[in-house]
């Protein structure tokens, strides 16, 4: 009975009852959640993580949850408490609490990293989570399960396909598009559907601008041009003649008829070394709405939406990849206004000679929101002389 009594103390002093652990959880989170970068506050979140994961399974929710708000340094912490202590339950061979980490997956208040997270270690302990989850959640609103919804449908897509049940599939893929965010699996389903004979517009889907009013060049000699405010950040005339880098210059109407959106101003004005173009398109939103802007471009690149700033980066030829660049803001109801800065620098090697963007208008997983572009356009030399 002694050694009995000594064995329960001491499971009561390794295992804190519940309320002891909420008690302790909350401090212990706001201490890894404070973490900085290049090490500011690390001794403080070592020790607050190993308390953390001393705290076991019980803790698991709340330190999903705190992945809502967290930072991307404190996002890793927080994601290795996570898989320490799950890993270390697994290892052990006992359970863990399946009921509510499925119920923290269904809660789409919650961030789509951590319902990820989540979703990965349910899925590890249970092989039926993928079937069960994920074909409710091709609208899901993180993009993270989205992804996998998405995958699990384009192969049964596939596989009606496969039977030569053409109409099936062609319906199947259709939807799958409405669902689909990320390029790779876009361009697979719009193969499928334009092999069904079905007509895609990628432009729409994604949201992209592919009509803009370019003015350029101006001076962008020894990369000095970023950080000069030239007339166009200042508000946008598009009847304006400007002091460019060479001479006077003067808005142009450009289209482009690439899918994504790609304005290669080499090929559709003319090519400079050493300058910077700025883009201009006008587009009328239905209501408010919080967007984000995203651009790809291989050069240095300002994003404004309705005069604001809202991103930017001096790199020069850094790769030109799909939302490589992301600037957030809001679209006011009826006329809104998007400005972008592309800067050229002098390098003369052949693959720094691409001086192009691509700019999309989408929600926070990339789905395109609706607006449509005004048909403002700057009036030819000829015009203004009547």
């Amino acid at each position: 009975m002694r050694t009995l009594a000594i064995l329960f103390i001491a499971s009561a002093v390794l295992i804190p009852p519940p309320t002891a652990i909420a008690a302790d959880t909350g401090p212990l989170l706001t201490k890894i959640k404070a973490v900085g970068k290049e090490g500011a506050g690390n001794v403080e979140a070592t020790k607050a993580w190993q308390d953390l994961v001393k705290l076991g399974p019980a803790v698991l929710i709340d330190t999903l949850t705190a992945l809502d708000d967290a930072d991307p340094v404190a996002a890793n912490w927080l994601r290795s408490a996570v898989d320490s202590i799950a890993d270390r339950e697994i290892n052990a061979g006992k359970p863990l609490p399946v009921d509510k980490l499925e119920a923290f997956i269904k809660d789409t208040r919650r961030s789509g990293a951590g319902r990820r997270l989540a979703y990965e270690w349910l899925a590890r302990v249970d092989a039926s989570t993928p079937k069960r989850l994920l074909p409710g959640m091709l609208n899901d609103p993180g993009s993270e399960l989205r992804r996998d919804a998405v995958a699990v449908a384009i192969a049964d897509a596939q596989g009606l396909l496969d039977k030569d049940d053409k109409a099936a599939a062609r319906t199947a893929f259709k939807k799958l598009l409405g669902a689909a965010r990320d390029r790779d699996q876009v361009d697979v389903i719009a193969g499928k559907l334009r092999m069904l004979g079905e007509t895609v517009d990628l432009t729409a889907h994604f949201g992209f601008i592919p009509r803009w009013s370019i003015v350029m060049p101006f001076d962008n000699t020894g990369s000095k041009g970023f950080p000069v405010v030239y007339p166009p950040e200042k508000g946008v005339d598009l009847n304006a003649v400007y002091k460019g880098k060479d001479g006077d210059v003067r808005w142009k109407e450009v289209t482009t008829a690439d899918p994504y959106g790609m304005v290669d101003i080499n090929t559709l004005l003319t090519k400079h070394m050493g300058a910077v173009a700025y883009a201009f398109a006008a587009v009328d939103s239905d209501k408010e709405q919080t967007v984000q802007v995203r651009a790809g471009s291989n050069n240095a690149i300002k994003i404004f939406l309705n005069g604001k700033e809202i991103f930017n980066r001096e790199e020069y030829h850094h790769g030109n990849r799909m939302d490589q660049h992301i600037g957030a803001g809001v679209l006011k109801p009826g006329r809104n206004e998007i400005l972008v800065k592309v800067c050229q620098n002098e390098q003369k090697d052949a693959w720094a000679q691409s001086w192009s963007f691509q700019v999309r208008i989408c929600d926070d997983i990339g789905g395109a929101v609706p607006f449509k572009v005004r048909d403002e356009k700057p009036k030819a030399p000829s015009e203004e002389k009547k």
